[in-house]
Parts: C-alpha cells; sequence; structure tokens
C-alpha cells in the first residue's frame, strides 16, 4: 500500500511548535490543548518515520531532520493561510483580507497615513501588515504584496518602481547643542555615533570616504532600524536614516555631500493577484502613495555649511 499524506493540520502544528518552540506557546497561539499537539507532533513522526524533536530545558528542539523539513512545511503554511485570504472575500470586490509586508521603517514611519486613507476610501479591505526586515519572498506567498528597497527578481512578480530614497547622517538639535557638528570624516569618527550590531549585508558595506565603518566605531549599537531611529532623535548621537524621516523629525543632516546613498523602492505583488480586486486596489494605491511622497522628499531643501547647520523641515508626528 503507497503511504498516505500525513493531514494538512499536523505540518500546521509542526511549524506553530518549531516557531514558539515549546507545546504549550504553540498550543497557544493555534487556539488547541497541549495534549492535542503533541498527540499531532507524535502522529506527523510516525507518519514520517522520523524524530523532530528532542525535549531539553529550554524547551523543544527540532532535529536536523526537522530543520532540513521546515522551509517546506513554512511554505505550505504560507499557501495554505493565502488561500485563506483569498477565500475570504470575493475576487471582483474591494472586500476580505490584503496582507502586506514592510520593514520596521517603512511599517511604522511610511505606511500608516497611506493605510488610512486607504481605509478611508475602502472600508471592507482589512488589512494585514507583516512587519519584517527579511526579503520575504512572493513566490512563497508569505504576503500578497511587498514594499521593498530592491529590486525583485522573479519574472512571476508585478513590480512597480515608485522612486528612490536617500539615507543620510542625522543628529538631534540637543546633540550638536553639546557637541558641535564635524566638518570631516575625521571629526566624525570622535563623536557618539548609532550604528548597527551584528549588521546585514547592506550595513557591513557603508564606508565614509573609503573608510569602511564597522561596529566597533559607534558607541550605541542596535540591529532595529526603530531603535537606531528613536535613538538618534532621543539625542544619543550620530547615526543614519531616511532623509525624509529625518527632515521629518526636526533633525540636523551632517556632512550631506559625503554621504547620500539612496535606493529604489518597489511595490510588488504575485501576478496571479492581478484579479483579485482588493489586491489590485491596495496594489495601486501604495504605488501612488509612495510616488507622491518620495516625490516630495526628493525636492532636496538647500543644504547649509557644516558650520551653519540648522534643522532641515519641520517636526511633525513620526
Amino acid at each position: 500500500m503507497a503511504p498516505v499524506s500525513p493531514e494538512w493540520s499536523l505540518y500546521r502544528s509542526f511549524v506553530a511548535v518549531l516557531r514558539e518552540g515549546s507545546l504549550s506557546g504553540a498550543a497557544r497561539v493555534l487556539g488547541v490543548s497541549q495534549p492535542t499537539l503533541g498527540r499531532h507532533i507524535a502522529a506527523l513522526e510516525s507518519a514520517l518515520g522520523l524524530a523532530l524533536f528532542t525535549r531539553s530545558p529550554e524547551g523543544l528542539k527540532p532535529t536536523r531532520e526537522a530543520k532540513a523539513l521546515r522551509p517546506h512545511a513554512e511554505a505550505l503554511a504560507a499557501a495554505a493561510d493565502s488561500l485563506f485570504r483569498a477565500a475570504s472575500g470575493p475576487l471582483g470586490e474591494n472586500e476580505g483580507p490584503v496582507r502586506i509586508s514592510a520593514s520596521e521603517v517603512f511599517a511604522v514611519e511610511v505606511l500608516p497615513p497611506l493605510l488610512a486613507r486607504l481605509r478611508e476610501a475602502h472600508p471592507r479591505i482589512v488589512v494585514e501588515l507583516q512587519v519584517s526586515n527579511r526579503v520575504e519572498d512572493l513566490l512563497r506567498r508569505d504576503a500578497d504584496l511587498a514594499v521593498r528597497v530592491v529590486r525583485p527578481g522573479q519574472d512571476a512578480l508585478l513590480a512597480t518602481r515608485v522612486g528612490a530614497v536617500e539615507a543620510g547622517l542625522f543628529a538631534h538639535p540637543s546633540y550638536l547643542a553639546r557637541h558641535p557638528a564635524p566638518r570631516t570624516t575625521a571629526e566624525l569618527l570622535k563623536h557618539a555615533l548609532v550604528g548597527f550590531d551584528v549588521g546585514a549585508p547592506y550595513t557591513r558595506v557603508l564606508k565614509l570616504e573609503g573608510r569602511a565603518l564597522t561596529r566597533e566605531d559607534f558607541s550605541l549599537r542596535t540591529d532595529s532600524d526603530l531603535a537606531m531611529f528613536a535613538a538618534i532623535r532621543s539625542g544619543c548621537g550620530i547615526g543614519g536614516c531616511l532623509v525624509p524621516l529625518g527632515q521629518r523629525s526636526g533633525l540636523v543632516r551632517i556632512l550631506p555631500r559625503l554621504f547620500a546613498p539612496s535606493a529604489e523602492v518597489w511595490v510588488v505583488m504575485h501576478e496571479d493577484l492581478r484579479a483579485t480586486a482588493r489586491c489590485r486596489t491596495v496594489f495601486e494605491a501604495l504605488s501612488s502613495g509612495l510616488k507622491e511622497l518620495l516625490g516630495v522628499a526628493s525636492r532636496k531643501p538647500r543644504e547649509t555649511p557644516p558650520h551653519r547647520q540648522v534643522s532641515l523641515g519641520v517636526r511633525g508626528t513620526t
């Protein structure tokens, strides 16, 4: 007799335990009892002929086999979630859930006004905002749409470039009142700098006049873009952030001619969702809204000499 494929519910429980690290945590997330979840894991191990977890003082530890199965199980979970979202509203109407993936900074500092406008225009669309700095693969259906600062490479994705956003070095006026703004890279490196801890691929190649910045250059280190932005706004030191956000928060830009990297911003959707009205509506709303925001942001104010730096823009809600 051919082996019978395990039920989806068993894989769902498997993914939950992987993510939560314990039966009790996974049971709370799924809304089932802990004994039921334990039976699911035992049934899946029996069906696959594999041991998936070992017990430790810290909780359940996935075996090597479980780690190898994880990406496949998560892809299955993402596909099931996508199917549920697609079935949760009529395809031809602006009604039902749409899941958007965006980085911390875009999800917290950029998108909310656009989502508020979308809510007023289409109150029956339910937005699920996935806050993640990872480059999620829309082909796996982790989300319906994504806002990204890298150009998507997959042919099956519908993408529109909405503009480019520039980053810069900024400091709060209170910090500069205590420590005069640097005029050179050498002076900058004597200041309290806010930057990355472990870092990501793009942070490892940051340079000032050919000098690569490393974690040892920073007096406050964090890999959270939001924590970094909050530290700069609180006067902890000089650090990098998106120019429109720095200007909006009343921060002072430092050495703009030496540090002005930019990145393209894209709104991305799987092409199969083009026929789903609510996804198409959200795609168009985000594309037009971000184009408007980035178009305004690209009109740079007149730069001031380093020794006469003043606040660029007005203080606003962040």
